[in-house]
């Protein structure tokens, strides 16, 4: 049988909820670098186990299960730290998690398509100074260099500009909001 279809479609949901489940196992162990290791045991339990998965909607709370579970067998395997919080306590703290979690990823979605439409409003060279500026390649100074500024007018700038988007998402969500 051609798994490339299942496969695809695993991929495409890993890849759109890895994020939040990031930020779900960061809940859990006491360092970055641990996130992830334990990332990459969620996803490979969640590819081992994706033909149990009923429904794709109901795909990042299926994972966020599994980083729990990923998580208290990693913290196990720290135990040797006595400055560990308690499993119970974390287990807590998880669960918590997985009940917020639906309402958290659609909240998420909206601010991302909010965002996308208010930097669609921006003057287009606003735009490009914004993707430039938050590129993993280019750094502030070599940007501030390129257009003969400061760093500290620079950031300025990218300051009022991010005001202005916070303050865009901020209406654009609270009308639609209004209208639903």
């Amino acid at each position: 049988m051609d798994e490339s279809p299942r496969y695809e479609q695993f991929v495409r949901l890993l890849a759109r909820h890895e994020p939040s489940v990031r930020a779900y196992i960061r809940a859990g162990v006491s360092a970055w670098n641990e996130v992830d290791e334990v990332m990459q045991e969620v996803s490979l339990v969640a590819w081992r186990k994706f033909e149990s998965l009923d429904s794709p909607a109901g795909f990042p709370h299926w994972l966020r299960i599994i980083a729990k579970y990923e998580v208290l067998k990693h913290r196990r395997s720290q135990a040797r730290d006595r400055l560990e919080l308690d499993e119970d306590v974390v287990a807590t703290l998880l669960d918590e998690g997985l009940a917020d979690a639906p309402s958290e990823d659609a909240h998420r979605d909206d601010e991302r398509t909010a965002l996308e439409r208010c930097l669609e409003k921006l003057p287009v060279a606003r735009r490009e100074l914004v993707l430039k500026a938050y590129s993993p390649e280019r750094p502030i100074q070599a940007l501030a260099d390129q257009l003969g500024k400061s760093p500290a007018a620079m950031y300025q700038l990218l300051s009022r500009i991010r005001r202005e988007l916070a303050d865009c998402v901020e209406r654009t969500l609270a009308v639609e909001g209004g209208a639903s």
